[in-house]
């Protein structure tokens, strides 16, 4: 069976899991086992919030966040990441000190990757002595899809077809992506189409 889980760690910033498009890529590719998904309390805290925050005009938005999270939670019961309280003060290199405890539970779990779609907060340079990359989600994406195009296909393909009200083609499927800025990801799918 493929499986690059278990050596490879992406912790997750709230940015990506906040978005619906964006969280399922992510946890199909982590179900699919590429990767050991990794957050913390107030990184779901913090996606809790923005999701509420996205489906505002609707009377049941705080219970479709909560939902969403419970569901998450549920799903990856080994995500969670404590105890890095004692790494924040080493953390507040960032230039936006509110990320401080994303970069310190990204550290206590030993994460390969922190990905999140808010690079300017995490530049490289101020990363640079703690070994670890930060990569946007599209970026993610398109690099974890290439290690195994036909497992993540078949995979994305499932999730596609999840999708009912509506329900998305391909096409439909390409193009939201791309409206949420996942160019580079449909630029690898694109050619495997006809599999989704």
């Amino acid at each position: 069976m493929f499986t690059f889980a278990n050596r490879y760690t992406a912790f997750v910033d709230a940015c990506v899991l906040a978005n619906v498009l964006r969280r399922n890529v992510l946890l199909t590719l982590a179900e699919a086992e590429f990767f050991r998904l990794r957050w913390s309390r107030p990184v779901m805290d913090e996606t809790r919030r923005a999701i509420r925050d996205i489906l505002n005009k609707l009377p049941d938005a705080d219970e479709r966040a909560e939902r969403a999270c419970a569901m998450m939670e549920a799903a990856f019961e080994d995500a969670m990441v404590d105890g890095f309280e004692d790494l924040l003060t080493a953390c507040r290199v960032l230039p936006d000190l509110k990320d401080t405890h994303v970069l310190a539970a990204a550290l206590k779990t030993r994460a390969d990757v922190l990905v999140t779609d808010n690079l300017k907060h995490f530049p490289s340079e101020k990363l640079a002595s703690f070994n670890i990359e930060v990569r946007s989600a599209d970026e993610f994406f398109a690099d974890t899809i290439e290690l195994s195009v036909g497992t993540a296909v078949g995979a994305l393909k499932m999730m596609r077809s999840g999708f009912q009200r509506p329900a998305l083609t391909v096409d439909d499927l390409f193009v939201r992506m791309e409206a949420q800025g996942l160019v580079a990801t449909v630029d690898i799918l694109r050619a495997h189409a006809r599999s989704l």
